[in-house]
């Protein structure tokens, strides 16, 4: 049995289990559960949290990529530039589209993209990037919106683990032309099932993105666009406005106890912890270390009851799916080398430090 979970929703829903409660209520009693006011008020909620003119809530963070991505008019044989290392539904949504995704190696140290390659791969048929904000941290978006800027490329911020980061001040979702969120029950912000919203300052893009959320239609039966059905339920959207005012808390939460792994790990060389440049806010969607021995490790964590997973076990470039691309082992080999050494350990918001120094005690073991 697990004693410490990755992430202990009962405990973080305990204090607003009456709110969310009456809520429900309400909006069973409402007999609104497609779009309506509590759809609205999240929007305006989140628009204002995270300092963006637009928010388009939908149904999923897989969803906010391929409704941003038919708003941008990707075709089949465009080529759209992002991470081998990552969720597959970064990719995955570029194929659904017929385009093709292309990658670049990673960073090492921050698991983000390798912003130094990126150049290298664009062609004649490039249109766009997708960076990917990787556990919590953003990529360096200075670098990639230049060279956007330069190419002529548009800028989509996979920032589905990364809601309430920021960088230089500014927040994930907010720097490139588009961002997308998800809001699964794991991340820092989730509801109680699948949900994800697209925010943008753009206003032509927010309106067709919102006409594409409903099937292409602005008006009911009148069909501008090919859509889909892409709408955040009225319940999720309601739960997420009362846990929104709880989200700078928890970030704060995840930096405490990210902070107590750092100092607990500094000195065994065998344990790299993630790293955090000066220009980013780091809000820790999970708290990734590496280890060398890392199959090993997780096994030693599982039978200590201690949460852990790993983050990802098999490269994009490598899945059997996007063979057809041509990539082979060894192409990325940061990206690669990650898959075999990364291992998320628990790092809830309300970790105790009683519960803090069991994950580090087992953590510890016998490395020397």
């Amino acid at each position: 049995m697990t004693k410490i979970p990755m992430l202990n929703l009962a405990r973080m829903h305990e204090p607003m289990r009456r709110d969310l409660t009456s809520t429900f209520e309400a909006v069973l009693d409402s007999a609104r559960y497609i779009n309506g006011p509590s759809v609205l008020r999240f929007e305006k909620d989140l628009a204002e949290h995270v300092g963006v003119k637009h928010v388009v809530a939908v149904s999923s963070g897989t969803d906010a990529l391929l409704v941003s991505m038919m708003a941008l008019d990707v075709k089949p044989g465009d080529e759209i530039i992002t991470t081998p290392y990552t969720f597959f539904a970064t990719a995955g949504c570029i194929a659904r589209l017929g385009a093709r995704p292309v990658f670049v190696d990673i960073d090492p140290a921050s698991f983000n993209i390798d912003v130094t390659a990126i150049e290298s791969v664009i062609t004649d048929r490039t249109v766009g990037i997708v960076p990917v904000h990787l556990f919590g941290q953003c990529a360096d978006m200075a670098v990639i919106n230049e060279i956007a800027q330069k190419r002529g490329l548009w800028v989509l911020e996979d920032a589905a683990q990364a809601i309430g980061a920021k960088q230089d001040g500014v927040m994930a979702g907010n720097m490139g032309l588009v961002g997308t969120y998800s809001f699964f029950p794991a991340k820092n912000l989730g509801t109680l099932g699948d949900g994800g919203a697209v925010v943008t300052n753009d206003d032509a893009l927010a309106e067709k993105i919102r006409a594409m959320r409903g099937h292409g239609a602005k008006r009911k039966y009148y069909h501008d666009f090919v859509g889909g059905n892409f709408r955040l339920d009225a319940l999720h959207a309601a739960m997420l406005s009362i846990k929104l005012p709880y989200l700078n808390s928890w970030e704060d939460g995840r930096r405490r106890v990210a902070s107590a792994y750092e100092d607990a790990f500094i000195n065994y060389p065998k344990i790299a912890t993630p790293v955090a440049d000066g220009k980013n806010l780091h809000v820790y969607n999970q708290y990734v270390i590496r280890a060398s021995d890392r199959d090993e490790l997780k096994e030693r964590l599982t039978q200590a009851g201690i949460g852990c997973a790993v983050y990802y076990p098999m490269s994009l470039h490598v899945q059997p799916c996007f063979e057809y691309l041509g990539y082979k082992e060894g192409a990325f080999p940061e990206s690669e080398l990650a898959s075999r050494e990364t291992l998320a350990i628990p790092v809830d918001p309300l970790l105790t430090e009683e519960e803090q120094g069991m994950v580090i005690q087992s953590v510890l073991g016998d490395v020397s």
